[in-house]
């Protein structure tokens, strides 16, 4: 090979690794500016709490989770909870968008702070599916329950359980965080049913979401208004019901108490008679709905197939969304719902505590 040749291929070599070298660098480039381009397989969850309720870690992710496996075997589910944290699930969210996930179910704990989220993701071609919370900002699709209609079915519940003496009774309300639009729709369907068909509601609090909380509020309504000055006491959820009522029953006060959620420990207080009822939204339903909702948007495939209706946020119309209906459950319904759907079976609530409660239940 003479020293023109070799000058040649040096050269050539040269100029092919200087190439290579300036299309990674470009490759990285294009990565950064679009929020990462790598995790195309991954979808990201994002649930709001665990304190309140139990659903989110024993029902919500391993539902999401599976119908996202048998969908598409290679995806993966990137999860992590807030823990009652907005600026928490705030980074969450920032991480997710900057390792290159492109579709986020989000359960967004504070929904009034989602907007400037949502709006700067989608402009990263990130879809955003709002799941059990309407989040504000352009998301993509939205799946939920009838949330009204909850609401309305626990002042319906809360009337039954009081009967004939419901015209005559002095209600507490104990509602959930004020933050939440979720919750601002349970208090409106539940006033729907109430008023005018009570006598009044005598103490109103938010109970944030916090048992503790709740509990602190329920005995101050206890403290305020004397052991006979209410007869009956509306709980946003199960969690803060459970803290409800043992402060009531440390006031020697039996009163209907009613939830949401349909929690283990609540469905063990109704089959007790510690607690009147509860409201079961089937959770595996609405984690589906939004896994399917998630691999379509990540497959860049309509939501419409499965999101066949529309709803309106604060701040965007016409959202695609599939609303899912609730059930009131009580001591009569346990059979037919929670455990029929396979939700509990009877042995997980009919512990050595609660063995004769449910024989006398029919629960067997």
């Amino acid at each position: 090979m003479n020293a023109t040749t070799r000058r040649v291929l040096v050269g050539t070599a040269a100029l092919s690794l200087a190439l290579s070298l300036a299309a990674c660098g470009k490759a990285g480039g294009d990565k950064q500016d679009t929020a990462g381009s790598g995790d195309t397989k991954a979808i990201g969850l994002l649930l709001p709490e665990n304190a309140s309720s139990s659903r989110y870690e024993s029902f919500d992710r391993p539902f999401i989770e599976a119908r996202v496996a048998s969908l598409c075997p290679d995806c993966k589910v990137r999860y992590s909870n807030a823990e009652g944290s907005a600026a928490k699930q705030k980074q969450q969210f920032d991480t997710l968008i900057a390792e290159g996930v492109k579709v986020i179910v989000l359960d967004a704990f504070d929904a009034k702070s989602t907007q400037a989220w949502v709006k700067e993701a989608a402009g990263k071609g990130v879809k955003v599916i709002a799941y059990d919370r309407l989040a504000t900002g352009p998301v993509s699709a939205y799946v939920s329950f009838d949330n009204e209609k909850v609401g309305e079915l626990q002042g319906q519940a809360l009337l039954d359980a009081l009967g004939a003496e419901a015209a005559e009774a002095n209600i507490v309300m104990i509602n959930g965080d004020e933050a939440d639009p979720n919750a601002a729709l349970f208090k409106s369907g539940a006033h729907k049913v109430l008023d005018g068909r009570i006598k009044k509601v005598v103490y109103e609090q938010s109970g944030e979401w916090k048992p503790t909380v709740a509990g602190q509020k329920a005995g101050a309504a206890i403290t305020q208004l004397g052991k006979d000055g209410f007869q009956a006491v509306y709980s946003a959820n199960d969690g803060m019901a459970g803290a409800i009522i043992t402060q009531l029953k440390a006031a020697g006060i039996s009163v209907p108490v009613g939830g949401q959620d349909a929690g283990l420990d609540a469905i063990q207080r109704i089959v007790a008679g510690d607690q009147a009822y509860t409201i079961y939204k089937a959770y595996k339903p609405l984690a589906e709905s939004a896994a399917e909702l998630a691999v379509n948007l990540l497959r860049g495939q309509d939501v419409k197939g499965v999101a066949t209706g529309s709803v309106d946020s604060a701040t965007d119309q016409g959202i695609p969304a599939k609303l899912l209906e609730p059930k009131v459950v009580t001591k009569a319904d346990i059979n037919g719902t929670v455990v029929a759907d396979g939700l509990y079976k009877v042995a997980e609530i009919c512990t050595t505590d609660y063995a004769a409660a449910c024989a006398a239940a029919g629960l067997k």
